[in-house]
């Protein structure tokens, strides 16, 4: 049997984004590039529980980290994103993840 849907990646991407708080990160990760700390204080929660969120994202592919300065700046994977004129969709290969009127930067 093909694997059209190549399920390991499939299923590890869904894993990522099957966590309320990793999808308010990537919503907030929408908004601009952000630090931990910037997104912990947005989403009014402890920096450990998002740094360890933001692995779980980084370790999917979904999230990309960059070192600006003492800091590590998080956006988003844009080449996972479909940009429309009324939409954000993250396309996950096996299925698409519509944002709203958001739109990554990064």
């Amino acid at each position: 049997m093909q694997d059209r849907l190549d399920a390991e990646r499939c299923s590890r991407m869904l894993k990522a984004v099957a966590d309320p708080e990793r999808l308010k990160i990537i919503q907030c990760l929408f908004e601009a590039p952000h630090n931990v700390g910037e997104v912990a204080e947005i989403l009014k929660t402890e920096i450990a529980n998002v740094s360890h969120h933001l692995g779980v994202l980084r370790n999917a592919g979904l999230v990309k980290d960059r070192r600006k300065g003492r800091h590590i700046v998080y956006s988003l994977n844009k080449s996972l994103f479909e940009e429309s004129s009324d939409a954000s969709v993250l396309n996950l290969g096996c299925c698409r993840l519509d944002f709203g009127q958001a739109s990554p930067e990064g």
